[in-house]
């Protein structure tokens, strides 16, 4: 296995950090790497925003589910979904007037373009992620970000054709990380599919939800990967940090179609 592949196998969140600051020309390599990364087009449909006054990282450990450990963290980057630049660019060169001309209907962003821009977005952050891995520098990601839509909206100034994607914490781990064992993951065969999309057998769900997940099927305790199925749905999928994300997602989809209007 190459550095790179062990990188990747062996990465995992970060969640408490040194003191030992991230230093400029690190930083600058995790942007760096970030912006060289795969994107639609060459369009770049995303904006990365630097957070570095200590009162906005206060304010986000607060507003993304209680996370005290945002506010520690050395470096913190949001990535956001950004179609405004574009807008605001096709309006400059006046290419909704020569569409017309063309006989193409002008028109907005719409669901299928914020789609396009998190996808940017989201490959971006991962970039930076292995970027910083590279350097000895640890990783969160904080979906929570998606939430209370009207606060993060608020603090970071952000536009009509834009999305908060993901929040990014960089810090060097607390203590020397040793190589443990690689984090569980579901099996590759209920993950890589061929040709066509294939549903899960009810009689395989045991073993996927197993927490050592390559067990035999005499091995699997079929009640406790049951009780992790249910774990799963009440902590997560129909929590309030769940349903307040999916209000946010809603709200912000409005904005994008103009349905809000």
């Amino acid at each position: 296995m190459n550095q790179t592949l062990r990188i990747i196998h062996h990465r995992r969140s970060t969640r408490k950090y040194a003191a030992t600051p991230i230093t400029s020309e690190e930083k600058d390599a995790i942007l760096q790497a970030a912006l060289r990364a795969p994107t639609a087009g060459n369009m770049m449909l995303y904006t990365i925003i630097e957070v570095e006054d200590q009162a906005l990282k206060d304010r986000l450990s607060v507003s993304c589910d209680n996370q005290p450990f945002i506010a520690s963290a050395s470096y913190v980057l949001l990535f956001l979904a950004d179609y405004q630049r574009w807008v605001e660019a096709f309006n400059w060169s006046d290419a909704p007037r020569l569409a017309m001309e063309q006989g193409l209907q002008p028109r907005l962003p719409q669901e299928g373009d914020l789609l396009l821009a998190c996808c940017d977005a989201l490959i971006a952050a991962q970039t930076a992620v292995i970027a910083a891995e590279s350097l000895g520098i640890g990783s969160c990601y904080i979906g929570d970000i998606m939430e209370n839509y009207e606060v993060h909206r608020e603090m970071f100034r952000l536009p009509r054709f834009t999305f908060p994607v993901t929040l990014l914490c960089f810090g060097k781990p607390y203590a020397e990380r040793e190589h443990p064992g690689l984090t569980r993951r579901f099996g590759r065969n209920i993950i890589v599919h061929r040709d066509h999309y294939t549903p899960v057998d009810a009689d395989a769900f045991p073993a996927m939800l197993s927490r050592a997940g390559q067990q035999s099927p005499d091995e699997v305790d079929v009640e406790a990967a049951r009780k992790m199925a249910q774990g799963i749905y009440t902590r997560k999928f129909v929590s309030a940090f769940s349903v307040e994300m999916t209000r946010s997602v809603k709200r912000w989809m409005e904005i994008w179609t103009g349905a809000e209007d």
